[in-house]
């Protein structure tokens, strides 16, 4: 009952700054510090595992030497300084799509500005980059809290088989929360990981006074000295060296859900300045007590202060997975908008801010995942070898959506975008390439998650589209059938039809009229039309056509939402009745509300291949109700059911 259309956002339009989330300098502080908590935690908690994982590569093959050490302390500095801070951080943010983040809004922007091929080229990138999300959103959890807990075994080893127990019940009272909303995860969170970045830096700033000469490891020419000297150990050590920056993806992806300024304000006020410090204190550590490899993160802490920094690190890795879990609710909210996934439950949980949102299907999927994931690969380290692939093919999908954003809606010229290109997209496919060689380890399962997402959602488009087709020929034409409404007995009230045109006749309002022989005195037609812009102003919304029948009672009315608005259709109607001749003096707050529900079953039907069909039929079975998706009242709404073939 919705339709997507594409719109082309305004040039020139300052968005991001725009935001409500934004305005005021003492709100945007107290959300600088709500984003420490479902931003940065991904990227922030990754010191736990980044710099023991290049170490423990093929059995050792990067070894504690000084040239070794500053050749992994530059790549991770300048990886974080490129990647993260001026490709997301700068860049990146300011593409947004009316202050909305994530690879889907992203994409959708870019198609307003194309056509043709290219603009499907656009969106085809964007549902890739957003089922790559989804493979990191399964996998950050679970390496994020079992890096955490394996802390126990650096204190005690003998508690190494209470790892896995513990870890499953810190995640399912993650997952469980999650019904809280963000703001109040944020709230309780970002307190926590304010104390943690704290933590980050204390803990390193030592080791950086105690042994100063790690702070060349600054320089770029120790990456070029450490490639020459072993260019096969170098590569595959960018494999593991790319968890540094694990997490930069949810940091634009969740722009929505605290705007542009605040993210900035707490990465150079907090994050960066802390990361930086503790991987420059663990290279220190690594180079003069070679035997700390093991676990560099936990033993930059003296022995006394280690449990009470596992209990830490472990509340850090809940949170770290605050953030690609809250940026899946809004990849899937967009991805629904837009005509890719199946109408999902969505609450929203924040009166302000209609970027917060839980999505109950996304966060039990996951959930269900994430537990077969800590099951099966039982450890951090053997997560790590399937966790660079999704992160560096997000990297490379979401670097050419913003150059084709750059260069044809921003009109940049040739040479600022191949500039930009070469800084981002060499670092970026070293970093795919070096995944790529892990495939058969680990990084299959990114992969795996993916095909199944950009199956689920391209089936869902074309069996919508065919839908669509069959559904048309059912209803037949809305002129035709006004015009043999003559004589039909009318009714007091106001009855209100959801259906996506004008051009055909609702299933509901048809069966009314043939089976019950009559019509209320003033009947609505509402059609919600999805557009690639995440919100329409209120203003803006709502549009009424007399249907060329200016005294018959019976109007169209056409509403736009943005992908991250609220799709209120008794709020749509107050509006139209303000609007309209013909609904002059008409009570909204009584008016009844039918619904046409298909059942979509499977048929000898051309357009799918049967297994898809299969696919479509489940996923339209399961899909969540109008009436809620549309915030219906219960007491006043009627659902009249048809069968059709696919």
């Amino acid at each position: 009952m919705t339709q997507v259309e594409s719109v082309a956002t305004p040039r020139g339009r300052s968005t991001g700054m725009d935001h409500p989330a934004a305005r005021g300098r003492k709100g945007a502080a107290g959300l600088a510090l709500g984003a420490l908590g479902v931003v940065f935690g991904d990227i922030g908690t990754s010191p736990l595992y980044a710099m023991q994982t290049v170490f423990s590569i093929d059995n050792g093959a990067v070894s504690p030497t000084e040239g070794d050490v500053y050749g992994v302390i530059s790549l991770i500095f300048w990886s974080v300084l490129i990647v993260v801070t001026i490709k997301y951080v700068v860049f990146m943010l300011r593409a947004d799509n009316d202050g909305e983040g994530g690879v889907m809004a992203l994409a959708a922007l870019v198609r307003s500005a194309l056509t043709g091929r290219a603009a499907t080229f656009a969106i085809g990138l964007g549902v890739l980059g957003a089922a790559l999300f989804y493979g990191d959103s399964l996998i950050t959890p679970a390496i994020s809290v079992l890096s955490a807990v394996e802390g126990v075994e650096v204190v005690r080893p003998e508690l190494a088989e209470a790892v896995l127990p513990i870890g499953a019940v810190i995640l399912a009272a993650l997952f469980v929360v999650q019904r809280g909303g963000t703001e109040r995860v944020g709230r309780l969170f970002g307190p926590v990981m304010a104390v943690w970045f704290v933590v980050l830096a204390v803990l390193g700033l030592p080791h950086i006074i105690e042994h100063p000469d790690v702070l060349a490891g600054l320089s770029p020419t120790y990456i070029v000295t450490f490639i020459a000297d072993h260019p096969y150990t170098a590569f595959i050590a960018m494999g593991a060296v790319v968890l540094s920056i694990t997490g930069a993806e949810a940091l634009y992806a969740d722009m929505g859900h605290f705007g542009r300024r605040p993210i900035r304000m707490a990465w150079f006020s907090a994050v960066f300045p802390a990361l930086i410090v503790n991987y420059l204190g663990q290279g220190a550590l690594v180079l003069h007590d070679p035997s700390t490899i093991s676990s560099p993160f936990y033993l930059l802490a003296p022995g006394w202060a280690r449990i009470p920094l596992i209990v830490l690190a472990t509340a850090a890795t809940v949170i770290a997975s605050q953030a690609v879990i809250s940026g899946a609710y809004s990849v899937s909210l967009q991805a629904m908008r837009l005509g890719y996934l199946p109408r999902l439950t969505v609450r929203h949980t924040s009166a302000r801010e209609s970027g917060q949102i839980y999505v109950p299907a996304v966060n039990w999927l996951l959930f269900g995942g994430v537990l077969i994931l800590v099951a099966t690969f039982r450890s951090s380290s053997s997560l790590a070898t399937a966790y660079g692939l999704a992160v560096t093919g997000t990297l490379l999908i979401s670097t050419t959506l913003f150059l084709l954003h750059a260069r044809h809606t921003w009109q940049w010229a040739w040479w600022r975008v191949i500039g930009l290109g070469v800084l981002f997209g060499v670092v970026e496919l070293l970093y795919f390439g070096a995944n790529v060689i892990k495939i058969e380890s680990g990084g299959w399962l990114p992969l795996l998650v993916a095909v199944v997402v950009v199956i689920t959602m391209t089936t869902w488009q074309s069996g919508r589209r065919v839908i669509t087709q069959r559904r048309t020929s059912l209803e037949g034409s809305l002129p035709d059938f006004l015009d043999g409404l003559d004589g039909v007995t009318r009714v007091p009230g106001m009855a209100v039809f959801p259906h996506p045109t004008n051009e055909t006749a609702p299933l509901a309002l048809r069966a009314n009229v043939e089976f019950n022989h009559v019509l209320h005195e003033r009947v609505v037609i509402v059609s919600l039309v999805s557009v690639d812009v995440p919100h329409v102003p209120r203003e803006e919304r709502v549009t009424v056509d007399d249907l060329e029948h200016s005294h018959d009672g019976v109007v169209h009315v056409r509403a736009r939402f943005g992908f991250q608005d609220r799709q209120n259709v008794p709020d749509v109607l107050r509006q139209a009745v303000e609007l309209a001749p013909e609904l002059e003096g008409a009570d909204p707050d009584s008016a009844m509300y039918y619904i046409s529900r298909l059942m979509i079953e499977r048929g000898d039907a051309p357009g799918l291949p049967t297994w898809r069909k299969r696919l479509f039929v489940g996923l339209a079975h399961n899909a969540a109700s109008p009436a809620g998706s549309f915030k219906l009242p219960v007491a006043r709404t009627v659902v009249m059911g048809s069968t059709l073939e696919l």
